[in-house]
Protein backbone atom coordinates (compact mmCIF):
# COMPACT_ATOMS: atom_id res chain seq x y z
CA UNK A 1 0.00 0.00 0.00
CA UNK A 2 1.35 3.42 -0.98
CA UNK A 3 2.12 5.96 1.70
CA UNK A 4 -0.48 8.63 2.16
CA UNK A 5 -0.12 12.29 2.99
CA UNK A 6 -0.12 13.17 6.67
CA UNK A 7 -2.24 16.25 7.43
CA UNK A 8 -2.55 16.96 11.15
CA UNK A 9 -5.16 19.61 11.92
CA UNK A 10 -5.06 21.33 15.29
CA UNK A 11 -7.06 24.21 16.68
CA UNK A 12 -6.56 26.68 19.48
CA UNK A 13 -10.18 27.81 19.08
CA UNK A 14 -12.76 25.58 20.78
CA UNK A 15 -14.78 23.54 18.29
CA UNK A 16 -12.90 24.75 15.20
CA UNK A 17 -11.46 21.31 14.50
CA UNK A 18 -14.74 19.43 14.12
CA UNK A 19 -14.70 16.09 12.34
CA UNK A 20 -16.31 17.61 9.23
CA UNK A 21 -13.90 20.56 9.14
CA UNK A 22 -10.85 18.31 9.46
CA UNK A 23 -12.18 15.96 6.77
CA UNK A 24 -12.76 18.89 4.40
CA UNK A 25 -9.27 20.29 5.00
CA UNK A 26 -7.64 16.91 4.39
CA UNK A 27 -9.68 16.30 1.24
CA UNK A 28 -8.77 19.73 -0.14
CA UNK A 29 -5.05 19.32 0.63
CA UNK A 30 -4.95 15.86 -0.99
CA UNK A 31 -6.87 17.05 -4.05
CA UNK A 32 -4.64 20.11 -4.48
CA UNK A 33 -1.46 18.03 -4.18
CA UNK A 34 -2.76 15.50 -6.70
CA UNK A 35 -3.86 18.26 -9.09
CA UNK A 36 -0.35 19.70 -8.95
CA UNK A 37 1.21 16.30 -9.65
CA UNK A 38 2.74 15.72 -6.20
CA UNK A 39 3.30 11.99 -5.85
CA UNK A 40 5.70 11.88 -2.89
CA UNK A 41 3.96 11.39 0.46
CA UNK A 42 3.90 14.75 2.20
CA UNK A 43 3.16 16.30 5.56
CA UNK A 44 1.18 19.54 5.77
CA UNK A 45 0.47 20.89 9.25
CA UNK A 46 -2.68 22.99 9.68
CA UNK A 47 -3.54 25.28 12.58
CA UNK A 48 -7.03 26.74 12.95
CA UNK A 49 -6.95 29.87 15.08
CA UNK A 50 -8.62 33.22 15.67
CA UNK A 51 -7.80 36.74 14.49
CA UNK A 52 -5.86 37.61 17.63
CA UNK A 53 -3.50 34.64 17.30
CA UNK A 54 -3.01 34.91 13.54
CA UNK A 55 -2.27 38.62 14.05
CA UNK A 56 0.47 37.71 16.54
CA UNK A 57 1.90 35.02 14.24
CA UNK A 58 1.85 37.47 11.31
CA UNK A 59 3.69 40.04 13.46
CA UNK A 60 6.25 37.56 14.82
CA UNK A 61 6.98 35.73 11.55
CA UNK A 62 6.45 38.39 8.87
CA UNK A 63 6.63 41.69 10.79
CA UNK A 64 3.10 42.51 9.54
CA UNK A 65 0.98 44.10 12.27
CA UNK A 66 -2.51 42.87 11.36
CA UNK A 67 -4.70 39.81 11.27
CA UNK A 68 -5.11 37.98 7.97
CA UNK A 69 -7.10 35.06 6.63
CA UNK A 70 -4.34 32.53 5.97
CA UNK A 71 -0.58 32.26 6.42
CA UNK A 72 1.61 29.76 4.61
CA UNK A 73 5.08 28.75 5.71
CA UNK A 74 6.71 26.59 2.99
CA UNK A 75 9.56 24.29 3.89
CA UNK A 76 11.10 24.56 0.42
CA UNK A 77 11.75 27.39 -2.01
CA UNK A 78 9.89 25.88 -4.97
CA UNK A 79 8.71 27.48 -8.19
CA UNK A 80 5.26 26.71 -9.64
CA UNK A 81 5.46 23.33 -11.34
CA UNK A 82 8.59 22.32 -9.41
CA UNK A 83 7.69 19.38 -7.22
CA UNK A 84 9.23 17.96 -4.10
CA UNK A 85 10.54 14.44 -4.46
CA UNK A 86 10.98 11.51 -2.15
CA UNK A 87 14.62 12.62 -1.77
CA UNK A 88 13.24 15.64 0.11
CA UNK A 89 11.57 13.36 2.66
CA UNK A 90 12.42 13.38 6.33
CA UNK A 91 14.41 10.17 6.89
CA UNK A 92 12.57 9.49 10.15
CA UNK A 93 9.06 9.68 8.73
CA UNK A 94 9.49 9.13 5.00
CA UNK A 95 7.30 12.20 4.45
CA UNK A 96 8.18 15.39 2.61
CA UNK A 97 7.53 18.23 5.08
CA UNK A 98 5.85 20.74 2.74
CA UNK A 99 5.21 23.30 5.44
CA UNK A 100 2.56 24.80 7.66
CA UNK A 101 -0.64 26.74 7.16
CA UNK A 102 -2.47 28.87 9.69
CA UNK A 103 -6.11 29.81 9.07
CA UNK A 104 -8.22 32.32 10.98
CA UNK A 105 -11.68 30.83 11.52
CA UNK A 106 -12.95 34.35 12.21
CA UNK A 107 -11.77 35.47 8.77
CA UNK A 108 -13.34 32.37 7.20
CA UNK A 109 -16.72 33.32 8.65
CA UNK A 110 -16.42 37.03 7.79
CA UNK A 111 -15.25 36.44 4.22
CA UNK A 112 -17.94 33.83 3.62
CA UNK A 113 -20.54 36.44 4.62
CA UNK A 114 -18.81 39.15 2.56
CA UNK A 115 -18.63 37.02 -0.60
CA UNK A 116 -22.04 35.43 -0.10
CA UNK A 117 -21.00 31.80 0.03
CA UNK A 118 -20.65 29.07 2.65
CA UNK A 119 -17.93 28.81 5.27
CA UNK A 120 -17.00 25.45 3.75
CA UNK A 121 -16.39 27.09 0.37
CA UNK A 122 -14.28 29.84 1.97
CA UNK A 123 -12.28 27.32 3.99
CA UNK A 124 -11.70 25.15 0.90
CA UNK A 125 -10.52 28.21 -1.03
CA UNK A 126 -8.08 29.28 1.71
CA UNK A 127 -6.69 25.74 2.08
CA UNK A 128 -6.20 25.50 -1.69
CA UNK A 129 -4.57 28.93 -1.73
CA UNK A 130 -2.18 27.90 1.04
CA UNK A 131 -1.23 24.58 -0.56
CA UNK A 132 -0.34 26.45 -3.74
CA UNK A 133 1.87 28.81 -1.70
CA UNK A 134 3.59 25.75 -0.16
CA UNK A 135 4.26 24.59 -3.74
CA UNK A 136 5.85 27.88 -4.81
CA UNK A 137 2.93 29.83 -6.27
CA UNK A 138 2.71 33.52 -5.45
CA UNK A 139 0.49 36.48 -6.21
CA UNK A 140 2.58 39.47 -5.18
CA UNK A 141 2.22 41.06 -8.59
CA UNK A 142 -1.07 41.79 -10.31
CA UNK A 143 0.13 40.10 -13.49
CA UNK A 144 0.91 36.61 -14.74
CA UNK A 145 1.83 35.04 -11.38
CA UNK A 146 -1.45 36.08 -9.80
CA UNK A 147 -3.42 34.94 -12.85
CA UNK A 148 -1.64 31.58 -12.84
CA UNK A 149 -2.37 31.07 -9.14
CA UNK A 150 -6.04 32.08 -9.49
CA UNK A 151 -6.48 29.71 -12.44
CA UNK A 152 -5.04 26.80 -10.43
CA UNK A 153 -7.24 27.66 -7.42
CA UNK A 154 -10.38 27.64 -9.55
CA UNK A 155 -9.37 24.39 -11.29
CA UNK A 156 -8.76 22.63 -7.97
CA UNK A 157 -12.02 23.89 -6.46
CA UNK A 158 -13.87 22.76 -9.60
CA UNK A 159 -12.28 19.32 -9.26
CA UNK A 160 -13.63 19.24 -5.70
CA UNK A 161 -17.05 20.26 -6.99
CA UNK A 162 -16.95 23.48 -4.99
CA UNK A 163 -18.28 26.55 -6.79
CA UNK A 164 -18.67 30.18 -5.82
CA UNK A 165 -22.35 29.51 -5.21
CA UNK A 166 -21.57 26.94 -2.50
Amino acid sequence: MAKRHYIPVTADVPGADSKNTCALIRRVVRTALAAEGVTAPCEVDVLLTDDENIHQINLDMRDVDRATDVLSFPEFDLQPGELPTEEDADPGTGLVPLGDMVISVEHVAAQAREYGHSRQRELAYLVTHSVLHLLGYDHLDEGPQKQQMRAREEAILAELGITRED
